[in-house]
């Protein structure tokens, strides 16, 4: 098995000589970040707008926040630069219309760290990343993994929207809770994944849901405090016990962090620390960028309970050739599963070792 990209121009490079000119479509961290990369390559940006929802005769960096049907008035054809993430059906639908009358990308910038996926990174590791693919347990995984890496290199919108799975596709196929099973929840953020696992494994042994941000420690508190066999930990998932930074941002990207607004210090903990050598039968992460570190703190009970895995693989650039590595580590004798739910740009990818 051979993995093959299907595309070799990287979209940073393609716009650079591109004719258009090029509009961000979006306000906040996200266009921030593609503001940044743009300036890096030598891109001009002949503008930014938003839905009309959005436009409130405000600027944003310098640029005035412009309709769609402005920006069509004033530039007739642009390529367009998506600069938020989106996982609802009304907004996906808007994106592939817009696609359809204008050149429109969705570039790959980490979530967090600064390595771009380029030629020269794909390179770089592509030992790791064809030993990745070899890993692989079906031809699903293959296809989604090569074309994650089209897209990154690419930024074209087609790639992502050929694979919209969920998770509720994903119980029974590939995770397969039964009754007295252990699940612990590492970002558990409102309780949302908590009640997902109950739906499909009523008959639970414990659980186990930890949230580091307060706010959202709340809410879990609300939709999950009167569980039977339930324990809920306001702390953050890591490779150990000790304290770090965090930015409480009150949502699901709320991380650790060493710089930033709303910054606190946060309580960390490991999985083999929490469970002290008790059972888990299905851990799912989605800790924010520390998916790595938190692997490292569930070794033990990985290698006494092999129990099924649910981790986030899109944080950082390299969490598609890292993590998948990292878990045939520690677990030599794991099965690898991707999928990837429904999101633009590549969010929600999701790892499964069973």
């Amino acid at each position: 098995m051979n993995l093959v990209i299907n595309e070799s121009q990287p979209l940073w490079e393609y716009l650079r000589y591109a004719e258009k000119p090029v509009v961000l479509y979006g306000m906040g961290d996200g266009a921030l970040k593609i503001l940044a990369v743009c300036r890096q390559y030598g891109i001009p940006i002949a503008g930014i707008f938003a839905s009309d929802e959005f436009v409130r005769g405000h600027s944003f960096e310098g640029y005035p926040v412009e309709s769609l049907a402005q920006i069509e008035e004033r530039l007739g054809d642009f390529i367009v630069l998506l600069c938020f993430g989106v996982d609802y059906d009304s907004m996906l639908e808007r994106i592939a219309e817009l696609s359809r009358h204008h050149e429109t990308y969705a570039p790959d910038i980490p979530v967090f760290g600064s390595d771009l996926f380029t030629p020269e990174y794909f390179r770089e590791h592509q030992a790791e990343f064809e030993q990745v693919y070899g890993l692989l347990a079906d031809d699903e995984s293959r296809q989604i993994y090569a074309d994650l890496l089209a897209y990154k290199l690419s930024g074209k919108l087609e790639y992502l929207y050929r694979h919209m799975g969920s998770r509720e596709e994903d119980f029974g196929s590939i995770l397969t809770p039964g009754p007295g099973s252990v699940y612990v929840d590492l970002g558990a953020y409102d309780g949302d994944t908590v009640e997902e696992f109950i739906r499909h494994c009523p008959d639970y042994g414990w659980i186990w849901a930890l949230e580091p941000d307060p706010k959202n420690f709340r809410k879990l508190q609300a939709a999950a405090g009167e569980l039977p066999r339930t324990t809920l930990v306001p702390k953050g998932s890591y490779s150990g016990e000790g304290e770090l930074t965090f930015s409480a941002r009150g949502g699901r990207n709320s991380a650790l962090a060493e710089s930033g607004k709303k910054l606190r210090p946060v309580e960390l903990t490991s999985v083999d620390a929490l469970l002290q050598g008790n059972r888990a039968d299905y851990i799912k992460m989605d800790v924010e960028g520390v998916e790595r570190e938190t692997l490292l703190g569930c070794r033990e009970t990985i290698a006494r309970w092999k129990p099924q895995l649910s981790v986030a693989a899109y944080h950082r650039t390299g969490d598609l050739w890292e993590l998948p590595l990292l878990v045939r580590k520690l677990g030599p004798d794991y099965r690898l599963y991707l999928r990837r739910h429904k999101y633009v740009p590549a969010w929600e990818i999701i790892l499964y070792a069973v």
